[in-house]
């Protein structure tokens, strides 16, 4: 079983989320915050083909959606990527989420406009942080987190407590009932990467991050479910 949407959670807070998209980037967050929550989503999109160097960013980031709850960046530029997050908390969002590091540039905006922002090259490690538009949207997204059964020795059920934006964590929970519980863990991490994730692949962080923090909610799931006798 998948996690139920927002609205089933009695979630107190209704976001107004905006995504900045670039190509395929950012895409499947917009279709697993509207599939999983109900949450209004609006999607920001910038050319998949840019110039290197950027000198004005206006005709980009000229958007009045920059000023919702919640901002989440996937234009993966370094000129566009802080205009955007200036532009954003300028206009008044709540938070901000970027997809790539975090800069010195990045924490001067958000100390100048004092807004919280989240960067990482992975959408999967987001946790409640005490910003509250952040922990609101880190109830349902973020760093996976799952409620796992077990009968026989198998995985019997699976709910996504807690799941990656990208969707990543909800085709984990679809394809491991039937799974023995000795093998899930390793397979909620190749499931992973066989998404595929689009996180940066050939070094130690990027997709094999994602993967391990999935293997490791799996791993941490299934010590409950055995403890617990579920």
């Amino acid at each position: 079983m998948i996690g139920p949407k927002t609205a089933d959670l009695q979630t107190a807070t209704m976001l107004t989320i905006s995504v900045v998209t670039r190509g395929k980037y950012g895409k499947r967050a917009i279709r697993t915050i509207r599939e999983r929550t109900d949450f209004e989503v609006t999607q920001i999109s910038v050319p998949e083909d840019l110039p290197n160097f950027i000198e004005d960013t206006t005709p980009y980031t000229d958007s009045a959606a920059l000023a919702s709850d919640l901002v989440i960046i996937f234009a993966l530029h370094p000129d566009l990527t802080p205009a955007f997050a200036a532009r954003a908390a300028e206009s008044g969002a709540g938070a901000i989420i970027i997809s790539g590091s975090e800069t010195f540039e990045m924490r001067k905006i958000a100390e100048q406009n004092r807004i919280h922002i989240h960067a990482d090259e992975i959408c999967c490690s987001l946790v409640p942080c005490g910003d509250s538009v952040i922990d609101e949207f880190a109830r349902i997204f973020g760093e996976p987190r799952f409620e796992i059964s077990v009968a026989g020795g198998k995985v019997s059920e699976v709910n996504v407590i807690r799941g990656s934006p990208c969707g990543a964590s909800f085709r984990v929970a679809s394809q491991l009932v039937g799974t023995p519980v000795a093998d899930a863990p390793a397979r909620a991490g190749l499931l992973v990467q066989q998404y595929p994730c689009r996180a940066v692949r050939g070094t130690r962080a990027g997709i094999h991050r994602s993967a391990e923090l999935h293997k490791k909610a799996v791993e941490a799931a299934l010590a409950h479910a055995l403890r617990s006798g579920s």
